[in-house]
């Protein structure tokens, strides 16, 4: 005779098989929803990072000097000048940095550039073989103004220096004291054949120690090659006949070209 206690025990009045099943299953789910958050927390994070990193990337190129509107880097062009060592030893005068830019009007600069304790820039000097797109020398001066790092400052005289190209015109800022950190620009144009050197220099303890450091560099400067530029070939020949000595120092010293500019000069 077949026991109705007999099929209770066997199927226990409370077991239900698809609440285990729904069980699993809700777990199973919610496992699956911590790791989609821990996999998407972890997506954020990098993005996080990844933004931070582009953001300070942007500030580093911005910060670091790049070309001018127009103006486009020739990567496939070779350096034209360099600067002559002072002596068969002598590896300072290397430049850290040599870029070389083009116009679509014809012009290209080459801008030598190095860089002091802490990878700061401490001199920049650039050769101008300009186009048809030849600004003014006031242009000129705003755009060295903000090679120096310095866009919008006003400049003052700080004298002439001598050097084998010539008188060359030296500006600082307005107002700037005498210091390590009052840095000098210079501007040289010459006409025939058409050609502008320009430059800037933190070299030097004292003003009349950056005038002597820009004045050998503007010494030293040599062309690597003339191409087909007889007039630039003849212009260097004729210049390095004219060359001074380094070791001599190239700044005068009268009134014009003391440490401290008169006043009445004013402001450039």
């Amino acid at each position: 005779m077949h026991s109705s206690w007999a099929d209770d025990a066997a199927n226990p009045p409370y077991s239900n098989p698809f609440g285990t099943t729904l069980t699993s299953v809700a777990d199973e789910v919610t496992a699956t929803v911590a790791r989609l958050f821990a996999y998407v927390g972890v997506l954020a994070l990098f993005g996080i990072l990844g933004i931070h990193a582009w953001d300070k990337l942007r500030a580093d190129l911005a910060a670091q000097p790049g070309p001018e509107p127009g103006w486009s880097v020739a990567d496939r062009s070779y350096p034209a000048f360099a600067l002559s060592p002072q002596d068969s030893t002598d590896k300072s005068e290397k430049p850290d940095g040599y870029v070389i830019v083009r116009h679509p009007g014809g012009g290209r600069k080459d801008v030598l550039r190095w860089q002091g304790a802490g990878g700061k820039p401490a001199a920049e000097l650039e050769i101008y073989r300009p186009g048809s797109e030849y600004p003014a020398t006031a242009v000129a001066r705003a755009e060295l103004a903000t090679r120096m790092l310095s866009p919008g400052i006003e400049f003052e005289a700080a004298g002439v220096i001598e050097s084998k190209f010539g008188n060359v015109v030296l500006f600082r800022q307005a107002g700037a004291r005498e210091g390590a950190g009052s840095c000098l620009g210079f501007l040289k144009r010459i006409d025939d054949p058409a050609l502008q050197i320009s430059g800037w220099s933190c070299q030097g303890a004292s003003l009349p120690a950056r005038r002597t450091a820009i004045g050998c560099m503007l010494n030293r400067l040599t062309p690597l090659t003339s191409g087909n530029e007889p007039k630039l070939a003849e212009l260097f020949a004729q210049a390095e006949l004219k060359r001074g000595n380094c070791a001599s120092g190239t700044a005068a010293a009268d009134w014009m070209t003391g440490t401290g500019n008169p006043s009445l000069r004013g402001t450039l």
